[in-house]
Formats: C-alpha cells, structure tokens, sequence
C-alpha cells in the first residue's frame, strides 16, 4: 500500500480510532502507536471484517497494553498526569456547548468497560457484531454493557 492510499484511509477512520483509543485511555500516544501497527500489518488484513473493525481492534489493543503498562507502574510508585479534555466552545451556542461538555464529562466517568462499548456504539455507530468483534466479547456483553452506560448516563445527566 502506497503511502497517498495510507493517507487517505487515516483521513477517513482516524476519529473513529481516536475516539475508541482515547475511551480506553484517555491519551493520544496510544493512536499514534495504533496508526504505526496498522501501517506494519496492513499486508495482513485478510478481509475476514471490515477494515474500520480491524484498525480500531488495533486502536484497542494497543490503547489497553498502555492502560495495563500504566497500572503497573502507578502500582509501583508512578504518578499518572492528569487528564483533560479538549473543548471547543462555539460562539452563539453556549447552551448546547455545556451540554455537550457535560455529557463528554459524564461519558468520561463510565466504568472503562462501559465506556468503550458506549463510544463505539453510540457515538461511532458500529454495529453490536462489530462491537464485540472489536472489543473481543459476546455480543450479549456488548448489549449488557450498552444498556447500563445509556443508563448511567441518563441519570447522571437529569
């Protein structure tokens, strides 16, 4: 794959990638790792799923090695950065901004489980088959999960 075609596919699934690695971790380093895998293993998709589900199964991948390598050393003394996240705030429309920044805020507080169901159905709009595909997990997790953050969130936000 020449590197205009590589391109163009991370112009088209980057904020998908970004935002199913950044569910997990909370930290774009994972993205840029995930890009450089894809582009290593590219010659070994075989088509067995779409291609969006195989990149943000990288993107996961590498987005939950990062979360378990950061665990070890907070549990060996390290201390994590803190996290935020970016906002734009357009002009005129201050009321839906805070909504918005609100409902990110809460997404933010999921369990990290239910976190990452949530982003890749509710926001990137993958189906419940390439959900759990991506996430490695039955399909009935994915529908469990789903449901309780939906839940969880309609009460945090009434």
């Amino acid at each position: 794959m020449n590197a205009l075609t590589f391109e163009n596919l991370m112009r088209r699934h980057s904020r998908m990638l970004y935002r199913a690695a950044r569910a997990i971790l909370r930290d774009d380093a994972a993205l840029q790792e995930a890009w450089l895998r894809a582009y290593r293993a590219i010659d070994t998709f075989r088509g067995e799923s779409k291609l969006s589900t195989w990149l943000v199964r990288i993107a996961v991948n590498e987005a939950l090695a990062r979360r378990r390598k950061d665990q070890r050393s907070l549990a060996v003394g390290g201390e994590a950065e803190p996290v935020t996240l970016e906002q734009d705030e357009p002009e005129g429309m201050a009321q839906r901004s805070e909504l918005r920044r609100r409902l990110y805020g809460e997404i933010s507080d999921l369990p990290p489980a239910f976190r990452s169901v949530f982003m890749l159905r509710a926001v990137e709009g993958l189906t419940v088959g390439e959900t759990a595909a991506a996430l490695h997990i039955p399909e009935s997790t994915v529908r469990t999960r789903f449901f309780r953050a939906r839940g969880q969130l309609r009460e945090a936000l009434s």
